[in-house]
Order: structure tokens, then sequence, then C-alpha cells
């Protein structure tokens, strides 16, 4: 699956998120990068679209 990135505005946050952190998904949602969990260094269960730990929901 091939993720297209716009030119993502730069979203000033407060917890010292940088642009390869994430990006802004076709309905405009903020969407975390496989940098950010690798960063962010534990996987939080949410089924992450760019979970690098593996976690998937299961579908229930």
């Amino acid at each position: 699956m091939s993720i297209r990135r716009k030119n993502t505005p730069e979203i000033p946050l407060r917890n010292g998120l940088v642009q390869e952190d994430y990006y802004l998904n076709e309905k405009g949602f903020m969407v975390f990068t496989q940098a950010y969990h690798l960063k962010r260094g534990y996987c939080c269960k949410n089924g992450c679209l760019h979970c690098p730990y593996g976690f998937r929901k299961s579908d229930k």
C-alpha cells in the first residue's frame, strides 16, 4: 500500500512532534508514521496504521 503525502502544513503541537512524525490523510486526520511510533518506543495497542510492533486489532 502506497501512502500519498500531501504538502502537510506544520501543525503547532506542544508535544515536540515534527513533520516526519505524522501526516494528514485525505479526511484531514493526523496519522502517525512508523518513525513516530519507533521514537515513542512502545505499542499503544490501538491498531495504528503504521504500527512497527505488529499489533492489529481483531475484527469482532
